[in-house]
């Protein structure tokens, strides 16, 4: 396929009653910039029942153009129908780029696409950029078990396509302007439709949300177990924060999985970071570095932890974080 635009795609996902999910905002940011430097518009595409609510919200946070597409087949999302919907889209327009948030639909419907469009997908990025040499977009993505992060060009093949987690850019501000509406049919016959879903069974777990938080307390093995983790939750209450941990606390079972933090967790971006007893492993540092403030607290002088740090506090966790959150309870009375 030779690309008929310069336009750059995102994806918007939506949920159950019709809003746009965050993470396809959130690719409007580093979208909104790469479409400038190669010269095309920002379009957002949303493929669902009915697309309405979407489209007036998207249009909102400064997309040049709006793609929707809707039908009773694609409420709810329809690996069968999705796909071929948007490899149709991606067939008559021929952008030069398409992103996709990395939520579960996304890494099912990505994969479908790039293999009908015959592209590549680099999957599961952290990170977007132009390569200056080739004006391709740089897709990085943890590899190697997250010890090293990998910078990958796709400049031969279009469209460019990649998958990129939620929580790692930051919803762009909205404007007063309002993005042109383009509205397209497709129609998917439901007897075409392979798999649906019969029902849906709520996790019984701990619900975390930390890619919504506006401000984590995390810890890792210097928490040293439970109890460490306790300390941090008086400190998380107290801060009106979510709590979060390192894969090394996760593993070590002082905490469950859902407020893991990482390259094989969740990818954050909060106003505000504690890591707590966190030494900044390359998988760590993959899911939180994009945090506007974070405040690290390690008895080691040499944590990389704090190459990344807006405030470095040396000493123990044990004594500190303690005298913290009795400081904000004074503040709170």
């Amino acid at each position: 396929m030779k690309a008929k635009t310069k336009d750059l795609w995102v994806f918007i996902e939506t949920d159950g009653n019709g809003m746009p999910k965050n993470v396809g905002l959130e690719l409007l940011n580093p979208g909104r910039r790469i479409a400038d430097a190669q010269g095309g518009k920002l379009v957002a595409v949303i493929i669902a029942g009915d697309c309405g609510k979407a489209a007036d919200e998207v249009g909102r946070y400064g997309a040049d153009e709006i793609i929707v597409l809707e039908g009773p087949e694609y409420k709810p999302y329809s690996p069968d129908a999705h796909a071929a919907a948007l490899a149709y889209l991606i067939e008559k327009y021929a952008p030069l780029s398409v992103m996709i948030g990395a939520t579960t639909d996304g890494r099912d419907l990505a994969p479908k696409v790039s293999c009908r469009v015959r592209t590549g997908l680099t999957a599961d990025c952290t990170e977007i950029d132009i390569d200056e040499a080739s004006g391709a977009i740089a897709w990085t993505r943890p590899t190697f078990g997250g010890n090293l992060m990998a910078v990958i060009l796709c400049p031969d093949h279009v469209p460019q396509m990649g998958t990129v987690r939620p929580g790692v850019f930051k919803k762009p501000e909205q404007t007063d302007g309002k993005s042109g509406i383009v509205r397209e049919t497709f129609a998917f016959g439901q007897d075409r439709i392979r798999t649906r879903i019969i029902e849906t069974i709520l996790d019984a777990g701990e619900a975390v949300d930390l890619e919504g938080a506006e401000i984590i307390v995390s810890g890792g093995r210097g928490a040293g177990g439970a109890e460490g983790f306790a300390m941090l939750r008086e400190l998380a209450d107290a801060l009106g924060a979510t709590l979060g941990a390192s894969r090394a606390a996760v593993e070590e079972g002082w905490i469950g999985h859902a407020h893991q933090v990482g390259q094989t967790g969740k990818t954050v971006a909060p106003k505000l970071y504690f890591a707590c007893g966190i030494s900044g492993a390359v998988q760590h540092l993959a899911g939180m570095s994009s945090s506007d403030t974070i405040v690290a607290i390690n008895k080691d002088p040499n944590a990389p932890i704090f190459g990344i740090a807006n405030y470095a506090i040396e000493g123990d966790m044990f004594e500190i974080v303690p005298a913290i959150t009795r400081e904000l309870k004074k503040l709170a009375k």
